[in-house]
């Protein structure tokens, strides 16, 4: 017949209803002795990569997002230009298609992180 009652209970219980006091799971560990060594795990050995190196390998991994910050940047100049020249309208339109520009890049930076990830589940 089982033991009935909690673990807090169960010594005082155990008595009542004739059960067996079970051993200890500390003594039964201390009686198999101590674990066997762990053995070293070799850690990845990484090359030193330079800003240029990375910069390079980040945009094959992802070659919309520098074309976008490039495009924003051409905008946002050329915005800039007509606002100093005093052309507003140009400048307002500018400053309008900047944002598209922000937007595109802001999508394919999210798109390469979805892409990313995607491929390290598998």
């Amino acid at each position: 017949m089982p033991c009935a009652g909690s673990a807090r209970r169960f010594l005082a219980t155990a008595a009542e209803e004739g059960c067996e006091s079970p051993p200890s799971l500390r003594a039964a560990a201390m009686e198999t002795g101590p674990p066997p060594p762990l053995e070293p795990v070799p850690l990845p050995v990484f090359a030193e990569e330079g800003f240029g190196e990375k910069f390079l390998r980040k945009t094959r991994e992802n070659p919309l997002v520098p074309l976008g910050c490039l495009c924003t940047l051409g905008v946002l100049t050329y915005g800039l230009i007509s606002f100093k020249r005093g052309n507003t309208r140009r400048s307002q339109l500018m400053m309008r298609a900047r944002i598209l520009a922000q937007g595109f890049t802001f999508a394919a930076l999210l798109g390469g992180m979805v892409v990313t990830a995607m491929k390290s589940k598998q």
